[in-house]
């Protein structure tokens, strides 16, 4: 039986209740302290990496970056320039992932490496490279880790200059 009120032991037992000086428990460094609750650490708050938003499934590991501030991706254009480019390769829009860096300016590119792992990269123009990114020479493929890199014109560069398209052909049809 739980009672509550120590008051009511009276009504519920009538018998006298002697404590024995063998029966008593001793207690030893009873103090204040234990009543203190233990600090509480504050919560350890771990920051969320941004989510890159890119077209394409990266089937092949192969990251297209390209700077477009108008659009999500890319002009139609120039994407559809980027198709065909592609599919002379064997490879089409599931096998890339292409990133618009105009929507993600301030991403690292250790951590664009980080979420896509790509094993090759395409930079399409001069004004796109991610701040942490070594300077790389136009139109030569570079290997930066185990990354192979080319950096290439934008297509707006290539559209109006059959002499870029060429170069950017060139090397692309390698890559």
């Amino acid at each position: 039986m739980k009672v509550e009120n120590p008051a009511a032991f009276r009504f519920i037992m009538q018998d006298d209740l002697y404590l024995l000086p063998g029966d008593m428990l001793t207690v030893s460094g009873a103090s204040d302290t234990e009543n203190v609750p233990a600090p509480i650490s504050p919560p350890v708050i771990e920051t969320q990496k941004p989510a890159f938003n890119y077209m394409g499934n990266n089937r092949q590991h192969f990251l297209v970056l390209v700077f477009y501030p108008a659009h999500e991706f890319m002009h139609d254009a120039h994407l559809t320039a980027l198709t065909n480019t592609l599919s002379r390769k064997g490879l089409d829009i599931a096998d890339v992932a292409i990133l618009n860096l105009s929507n993600c300016a301030e991403a690292a590119f250790a951590e664009i490496v980080e979420q896509l792992s790509p094993k090759k990269v395409l930079i399409l123009g001069n004004d796109i490279l991610p701040a942490d990114l070594p300077a790389l020479t136009l139109n030569k493929p570079e290997l930066v880790g185990a990354i192979l890199m080319l950096k290439t014109f934008g297509f707006g560069e290539m559209m109006d200059s059959n002499d870029k398209k060429k170069a950017f052909w060139e090397q692309v049809k390698n890559f």
